[in-house]
């Protein structure tokens, strides 16, 4: 009995189970307020969302709406602006806890853009407020650093999976997203843990609803639709690089032309409400949920896609709050809804392999982006949403939303120097070698 007792209760083993013990502990506090503060943001944004519809002529207050962004973070946000990039960033070299204020700043501004006509999305921000969140633990347990990449970890798992009620995606998008190509193992219970039980959380408060999504005709497995799957990622993948670099085109051309920070908001504001006007339609602002459900069922206009990447772009670019994976996922449902045209695919399978395809090129996780196709449309479309995240991650290149990312695996052999470099250096390289 002795010599059973030391088998199943060695170093290794009790060690693992205080390593348990301490985390589920941990994520659940993270996951509980996380999970709390993403079901009051969800209803804050639905109730934006429909305030604006119901009252168009508040779209035309856009400009003042950014001048309250602007001045907020010029004057109370300057630490936090960086967003998603500022967690990223004190995962790879830790300087300082995060601000508590990340939080109420980014969901009031997320809440401002939406309601007054903004286009943009929700991840950034249940992400941010989440990371904040969790990063305050690191004070009151006293965590080592090693133990702080964990807990910054298990925040942005709580806020991806509470915000779109995924889970199993939210927790392998925190693993995957702080290195491309590496996937930190020893911080992947704590991530589970912190997706469940926010997730859970937000759903116990029932005062929001995630959107469901189908795809109603999966294609037969053959050669044939193999090589047309792999042949719509390599769209996917484009589209979501040119994503990528519209955004931070207009970020960086409103930072040449404008030096007061506060200023940016308010000329895009004025331009995109304009836009808006000569447009006659709200469909291109806002989540574009709508738009997103339609793509599965009707023919859409062939340009909806770039209109949204445009507009989504343009928003963020001009120093609005908010995220940039539901209109990823505007663009790749309705970019999938016109790939019938010459891709002999069911229209619903293509438009949930954008839906997905789209978000892992720009994001960089491919993994997760499976994950969640599977969690939202079911395992019977599994392998081509693989197919279509995969491929999409390739051809994106050393690209991305997150600047901050640091190649951890090249994404192909041709590239191994860049191994180790962030993204923003990346492209500072490349910058450079153009010129010369």
């Amino acid at each position: 009995m002795s010599t059973i007792k030391k088998f199943f209760l060695s170093f290794e083993q009790r060690f693992s189970l205080l390593f348990l013990l301490k985390w589920t502990f941990i994520c659940l506090l993270v996951g509980a307020f996380a999970g709390s503060a993403s079901a009051v943001f969800l209803w804050s944004l639905e109730w934006a969302t429909n305030y604006r519809e119901a009252n168009v002529w508040i779209i035309a207050l856009l400009p003042i709406a950014g001048l309250i962004i602007g001045l907020s973070y010029h004057y109370f946000g300057e630490s936090v602006v960086k967003g998603n990039n500022l967690l990223i960033d004190e995962y790879h070299t830790p300087k300082k806890v995060i601000p508590f204020k990340m939080a109420p700043l980014v969901f009031i501004g997320t809440i401002l853009t939406h309601l007054f006509g903004g286009s943009a999305g929700r991840e950034g921000t249940a992400v941010q407020i989440s990371g904040a969140i969790a990063d305050q633990f690191t004070k009151i347990f006293k965590l080592s650093n090693l133990d702080r990449k964990i807990i910054l970890i298990a925040g942005i798992s709580a806020g991806f999976s509470s915000v779109f009620g995924t889970p199993l995606a939210g927790a392998i998008f925190a693993l995957e997203v702080m290195v491309i190509g590496r996937i930190k193992f020893d911080a992947i219970i704590p991530s589970f843990l912190a997706a469940i039980f926010a997730n859970y959380f937000c759903d116990i408060w029932q005062i929001s609803h995630h959107t469901h999504y189908t795809i109603s005709t999966v294609a037969d497995l053959t050669p044939a639709t193999v090589l047309w799957s792999l042949l719509a990622g390599i769209i996917f993948g484009l589209v979501s690089m040119l994503f990528s670099k519209s955004t931070h085109f207009w970020s960086n051309l409103f930072k040449k032309y404008i030096q007061y920070p506060p200023l940016r908001p308010v000329i895009g504001g004025v331009v995109i409400a304009v836009s808006v006007y000569l447009m006659g339609t709200t469909k291109y602002i806002g989540l574009g949920v709508p738009t997103i459900i339609d793509a599965f069922n009707i023919d859409l206009n062939s340009y909806d896609f770039f209109l949204k990447i445009l507009l989504t772009s343009f928003t963020l670019g001009a120093g609005f709050k908010g995220g940039e994976v539901t209109p990823l996922f505007f663009i790749g449902a309705t970019l999938g809804n016109v790939l019938i045209w010459f891709i002999p695919l069911p229209m619903p399978l293509l438009a949930g392999m954008g839906f997905v395809a789209v978000f892992a090129g720009a994001t960089n996780t491919p993994i997760a982006c499976t994950i969640m196709g599977i969690e939202l449309f079911g395992i019977e479309s599994g392998v081509f949403i693989a197919l279509a995240c995969t491929t999409s991650y390739l051809f994106s290149g050393h690209t991305g939303i997150y600047t901050a990312q640091i190649i951890g695996s090249p994404k192909h052999l041709f590239f191994k120097k860049e191994k180790g470099l962030k993204l923003t250096q990346i492209a500072q390289k490349r910058k450079k070698n153009k010129t010369v």
